[in-house]
């Protein structure tokens, strides 16, 4: 991770022609938001002074107590690729304060430092390397986006069946020149669907790459004349995206889910991080899967998980132990999708994984074979819970796991809360065309 100071930041504004630094920060819902100043402002925002209207932004403050502040982090400085050149645009990632300069609560990149903090008191890292699917959509004559795709393409094809080749092709350099390490780029399983993988890193430097991540997408795709989206299911009757999250944990430079004598390799430690996932899932679901259409990409047929349980060679459950075993050993979280706040998603994984190897929650035996295969009954005997059904039922679990609450702290806990009980309640109350076209002229 890049160690920059504020005066390195001044530098490389003058000698790379800058004209212009967007000041980027988080809502609680995880829209990215910023705020564009010229560089002859970047000294004073540099020092935290530069103050914005926080009663405007999602589940951040009431009107009356609207000012807050932006303290960039100086290791986040990068160009635009497509902004380089005489009056190039550079961003800086920043957190949210209150006036008397101490951390403002609603900030989801606090709320993920906080609780990096409390993993570091036990030293204790977690790395996280997501795979963030997505779609290419053709837009309309009006240039609104539609579902269309415009290609037919399936798992790891080709151009001419590829069309979307070029456009990834073009966000893979772009994310490059920003820093990134891409590990692999591939068409996946629906017509129109991608995923772009890059190297794992630490929480908060990962939670800052997804941020960035799906900016860039959307920015390329629009160069494409196509629309780039995040919403889990787009499209009925084919594979929804997911943010597959593989997770390892260290301790003074050692990865502590390996152990060349357990069984399989896999540590005790690893088990018990793996038990506090599943002792918690229901309850942070909320965070790592947070809009109502969430829940139609988990359902049973789309090699989505819905069933919480772990296994060591097959994809059907919650959790899956990927092959590599010494530094490489982890585990992968197979529920959370690319619509989630990357800062909150990161802090319910890791502190319900910290959970489970502080409470020695053992998880219960790995499941070997296909779940979806089985009977309810056959789930039920073997204990096999299931993963909440909508996002009115994972709200419920979000309330009733005190954890979560803790994690979130009670602002944002609340905030976002509220805001998705609304979001929950206006769609429960609509009228939806399915229900038109199933019952209009039959009832």
């Amino acid at each position: 991770m890049n160690q920059y100071t504020h005066d390195d930041i001044l530098h490389f504004a003058r000698d790379l022609k800058i004209a212009f630094i967007r000041l980027q920060f988080s809502d609680i819902l995880g829209v990215t938001k910023n705020v564009a100043i010229p560089v002859p402002q970047l000294q004073k925002a540099l020092e935290g002074e530069l103050a914005f209207d926080g009663s405007s932004i999602e589940g951040f403050v009431r009107i009356e107590e609207s000012d807050m502040h932006l303290k960039p982090d100086p290791n986040s400085f990068c160009v635009f690729p497509w902004r380089r050149g005489e009056g190039a645009t550079a961003r800086l990632i920043c957190d949210v304060y209150n006036p008397d300069d101490t951390p403002f609560e609603g900030c989801p990149r606090y709320t993920l430092q906080r609780n990096i903090r409390k993993a570091a008191d036990l030293g204790l890292t977690m790395y996280a390397g997501p795979e963030l699917e997505f779609f290419l959509f053709l837009k309309d004559e009006r240039g609104e986006p539609t579902t269309e795709s415009h290609d037919q393409g399936g798992y790891f094809d080709l151009t001419p069946v590829d069309k979307g080749e070029n456009a990834r092709r073009d966000i893979v350099i772009n994310l490059q020149q920003m820093g990134f390490e891409i590990e692999t780029s591939h068409h996946e399983v629906a017509p129109g669907q991608h995923e772009i993988s890059f190297k794992y890193a630490d929480a908060l430097t990962t939670a800052d790459n997804i941020a960035t991540f799906r900016f860039v997408v959307r920015t390329i795709a629009m160069a494409h004349n196509l629309h780039a989206t995040f919403m889990p299911k787009p499209v009925y009757g084919i594979n929804g995206s997911g943010m597959h999250t593989h997770l390892s944990l260290f301790q003074e430079g050692e990865n502590i889910f390996f152990d060349p004598d357990a069984p399989n390799q896999l540590s005790e430690k690893a088990r018990y991080f793996i038990g506090g996932l599943m002792e918690h899932v229901k309850g942070f679901t909320a965070i790592t899967n947070p809009i109502v259409n969430s829940y139609k990409r988990l359902v049973p047929g789309y090699e989505a998980p819905v069933y919480n349980a772990w296994s060591e060679r097959n994809r059907s459950p919650l959790i899956r132990i990927p092959a590599r075993r010494k530094i490489g050993t982890r585990v992968e979280l197979r529920s959370p999708d690319p619509s989630c706040n990357p800062y909150l998603a990161m802090a319910v994984m890791l502190r319900a994984g910290i959970d489970g190897l502080e409470k020695q929650i053992k998880p219960p035996d790995p499941v070997d074979f296909n779940i979806y295969e089985l009977t309810e009954q056959e789930r039920l005997e073997k204990g096999i819970d299931i993963l909440p059904i909508n996002l009115g039922m994972a709200l419920q679990e979000m309330r009733k796991d005190p954890l979560i609450k803790e994690i979130l702290g009670e602002h944002i806990f609340n905030r976002f809360y509220e805001a998705k009980t609304i979001e929950w309640n206006n769609y429960r109350s609509r009228v939806h065309a399915w229900e038109l076209q199933q019952y209009l002229k039959v009832f």
